[in-house]
């Protein structure tokens, strides 16, 4: 298997730094090249077309949610991992539209981060426990439709009970314990679920859950 190719884009040397050290011990991953700068960010993700880009938000010449969606338009095959101090609502918000495959907190585990890469490089998503309940929270606050979208019909009980707890915030391990099931089990209807209703990762699914009616505000 060949490994999965990273840029690193933060205006902070330390913090790239520490990247760089973290990711050097995953025999998987290799960081192939960084930038201090969302400009700087775009012109070697332009010429590398990494597998995975890890972006900071705040930088100069260009913020990393501008850089994002351009890396998105100009190379389709690189994904995008949001990896900032700042949890604001917009910011958020602005990241996921923009269509990246996750949204991390610096402050979160190590591993978090090591699994992210691995789930983006992989076709899936990662959004941090942190931002997950306020995402759900402006979701609950959009009127939901009058109807039921027909799509759901595509999804088996046990793969629409799993989109249900997942739309509620649940992790995948809680998920698993919802419903006494193994989590490479909840892991696999997941997927399906993803794959059926041409989802990106878990960001989307959750947004879809409440468009679609299966989970209504108070639920």
């Amino acid at each position: 298997m060949s490994t999965i190719q990273v840029v690193i884009v933060d205006d902070e040397a330390m913090v790239r730094a520490g990247l760089r050290l973290l990711i050097s011990g995953e025999p998987d991953i290799e960081v192939v090249g960084e930038a201090a700068d969302g400009i700087d960010g775009l012109a070697v993700v332009t010429r590398l077309h990494p597998h995975v880009v890890l972006m900071d938000v705040r930088m100069p010449r260009l913020s990393g949610l501008a850089a994002a969606e351009q890396v998105l338009a100009r190379t389709p095959g690189t994904r995008v991992l949001i990896l900032t101090t700042f949890d604001e609502d917009e910011v958020v918000d602005t990241a996921l539209r923009a269509g990246v495959a996750g949204f991390l907190l610096k402050s979160s585990p190590p591993q978090d981060l090591i699994d992210a890469i691995r789930h983006a490089r992989a076709g899936q998503g990662a959004l941090d426990p942190a931002v997950v309940p306020g995402v759900i929270a402006r979701l609950s606050s959009t009127p939901p439709p009058a109807t039921r979208a027909p799509e759901l019909d595509l999804l088996t009980p046990r793969e629409t009970d799993v989109l249900r707890l997942v739309a509620r915030g649940h992790s995948n391990s809680e998920v698993a314990a919802e419903l006494f099931l193994g989590e490479t089990t909840v892991k696999t209807h997941l997927g399906r679920v993803l794959d059926k209703l041409e989802l990106r990762d878990r960001a989307q699914a959750i947004a879809y859950a409440y468009r679609s009616g299966l989970v209504r505000p108070g639920d």
